[in-house]
């Protein structure tokens, strides 16, 4: 969970990347503290954080080894949408790209895809991971990256980027 400083949807979504990039490129964590206030952090646009998400060719992606994203199954993969279809943060949710788009899938079994459901995926994973208190520091790189890009641009679309939240938490993040 962020640190008290982390009080917006737009700081929540850069404070997960922000935990993304430093566990992939620094292999250490620094403190809630570090992260929400560092300054760099804060002065990047919003297009250069989204571009340092890096998801290659989506064509490549799809024709990649299949296998269930939430638990490795190789079998009964379909695909499965990290921020749910049924989405309505407005009426645009329905037809939007961000959404509906390659770079909202993944592959996941029958079971782990019946088994989400419509939960958004910080949800999903501490529902499914209930004993780990630290449940949204566990998910899948890949899984983390490609939410967060969708769930920003749902956010950004909804106009509440910089909403103040009491109590923010990557729940807030699912739908608002």
């Amino acid at each position: 969970m962020p640190d008290r400083d982390v009080k917006t949807i737009r700081d929540q979504i850069y404070f997960q990347y922000a935990k993304l990039i430093t566990r992939a490129t620094l292999c250490f964590r620094l403190s809630t503290a570090q992260l929400a206030c560092a300054p760099e952090l804060q002065r990047r646009s919003v297009n250069y954080l989204l571009s340092r998400i890096s998801f290659g060719n989506p064509v490549e992606f799809a024709q990649s080894e299949k296998e269930c994203i939430y638990c490795g199954a190789k079998k009964d993969l379909s695909w499965e949408h990290i921020v749910p279809k049924s989405t309505v943060i407005n009426g645009k949710c329905p037809a939007c790209p961000a959404i509906q788009g390659i770079s909202n899938q993944v592959w996941a079994c029958k079971s782990c895809n019946s088994s989400k459901n419509d939960l958004g995926l910080y949800a999903y994973f501490k529902r499914e991971n209930q004993a780990e208190k630290k449940y949204f520091d566990i998910l899948p790189a890949l899984l983390e990256k490609k939410y967060l890009k969708t769930i920003y641009k749902c956010h950004e679309c909804a106009g509440d980027l910089d909403r103040t939240v009491e109590g923010l938490s990557v729940l807030n993040l699912d739908f608002g």
